[in-house]
């Protein structure tokens, strides 16, 4: 069950790690930073980044 808490977690950490990668596109189109991150912590799949890292310590965790 842990292994897959796991895997689970480290699929939404991906998951939210690129949709944080993809916004960085913002930044060249003239957004600035305290913008960038108040438009990314509002998106849903940007928040599974830390929700993953959560699953993923609880699945580490003995």
């Amino acid at each position: 069950m842990r292994f897959f808490i796991f895997l689970t977690g480290f699929g939404f950490a991906v998951t939210g790690g690129v949709s944080f990668i993809m916004y960085f596109n913002l930044l060249a189109a003239g957004m600035t930073w305290p913008d960038y991150a108040s438009f990314t912590l509002r998106r849903p799949e940007c928040n599974l980044f830390f929700v993953g890292w959560i699953l993923i310590f609880f699945g580490l965790k003995e």
